[in-house]
């Protein structure tokens, strides 16, 4: 029994590992190491930082699909407010 169990619960998690990216409006910070120990955790490794349209903007490859991504973070609040897969 306790072996099916996990394993039901082990199948039911395997779809949030593919949403390992932070969402909008996660609270990544606004210091580059800060931010950069955020978005590891959350499972967007490699990233780099840079501005665009007066956003902090985060490059970063997701560790769950190895797509590249683009992370927008709100300057002032270290919010994620927008993001998008690459292209």
């Amino acid at each position: 029994m306790k072996r099916t169990t996990l394993l039901a619960l082990t199948l039911a998690m395997t779809p949030l590992a593919a949403l390992a990216v932070p969402a909008v409006g996660d609270m990544i910070g606004t210091n580059p190491d800060e931010a950069k120990t955020a978005l590891t955790a959350a499972g967007c490794t490699d990233a780099v930082f840079g501005a665009e349209g007066g956003n902090i903007e985060a490059k970063c490859t997701d560790v769950a699909t190895g797509a590249k991504m683009e992370i927008y973070i709100n300057p002032q609040t270290g919010a994620v407010v927008d993001m998008k897969q690459a292209g």
